[in-house]
């Protein structure tokens, strides 16, 4: 085992173990949300609470505590260079608004990236019980299960996650949609990126399309669709374009280019509001 080799297992084992930590702390915040202060961010839609705070706290002191050489991106309390190449990308709860309405479709998403590239995704989902994990080279894994995407799966004959929010026009999202439906496809939104991304990896979306996503959205995500055997849509990370909104697109291989098509349709109307 080379010591690039032992340093990303050791991280793995960290972020799998974190995940999990971390997922039931946030379980133990949905199950008393009524006594939550919910509080607003950019809009009426962009909720936060001390769950999510706490959450990232968590998870950015324990990182610290482990491998304190290691640069550190969370949703709410922003970035913390490292000097080591490797960096964890965190959103503590995914899926806020789906978390204080009750519902269950929310996760902790934790990635690692390495000089720009997802190297690691865990993906703990506490209301059903499951860890999404991959790192590069080990493969992908769903509570131990390997995850490997099945080619005969396509937009016409499974389901294709969307995702949006009020940094895109409604008309753009609601062309992606149509375009969707026109090539003979249907779609889910469940609240949360990150949780759809990992459907993707599992299987159970055909592939997922966001035109504006912030990294700890999707990093995680795409190193399971990645290593499950899928495909995605680069994501800039170097300077400033890791902290801004990017087109996110992670698919079965057998989905890409029609996705990608989708996409490149309605490009050019998809500037950030």
């Amino acid at each position: 085992m080379t010591m690039h080799e032992a340093d990303l297992e050791r991280r793995f084992t960290l972020a799998k173990s974190l995940a999990a930590e971390a997922g039931a702390l946030a379980l133990d915040y949905f199950n008393k949300r009524e006594t939550l202060v919910i509080e607003t961010k950019r809009d009426l839609q962009d909720v936060v609470s001390i769950a999510d705070r706490n959450v990232e706290t968590f998870l950015r002191e324990r990182v610290a505590a482990a491998i304190p050489e290691d640069g550190f991106l969370g949703e709410e309390f922003g970035h913390q260079a490292g000097r080591s190449g490797y960096t964890w990308v965190v959103d503590p709860i995914d899926g806020t608004a789906p978390f204080v309405n009750g519902m269950p479709t929310w996760c902790v998403s934790v990635a690692v990236l390495y000089q720009g590239v997802p190297v690691i995704g865990v993906i703990h989902a506490p209301c059903a019980s499951e860890l999404y994990a991959a790192a590069v080279g080990f493969g992908a894994s769903l509570n131990g299960q390997v995850l490997l995407l099945d080619p005969s799966r396509t937009i016409q004959n499974a389901m294709t996650g969307i995702g949006c929010n009020t940094h895109v026009a409604p008309e753009v999202v609601g062309a992606i949609i149509t375009a969707l439906l026109a090539s003979g496809g249907t779609f889910i939104r469940n609240g949360s990126g990150a949780l759809m991304l990992a459907y993707v990896a599992a299987g159970r979306l055909v592939g997922y399309y966001e035109p504006h996503m912030r990294a700890w959205d999707c990093m995680a995500g795409y190193c399971l669709v990645k290593e499950a055997g899928g495909e995605y849509l680069p994501f800039p990370t170097e300077g400033e374009d890791l902290f801004k909104g990017h087109p996110v697109l992670a698919s079965n291989p057998s989905a890409y280019s029609e996705l990608l098509a989708i996409h490149n349709l309605r490009n050019g109307d998809m500037t950030a509001r």
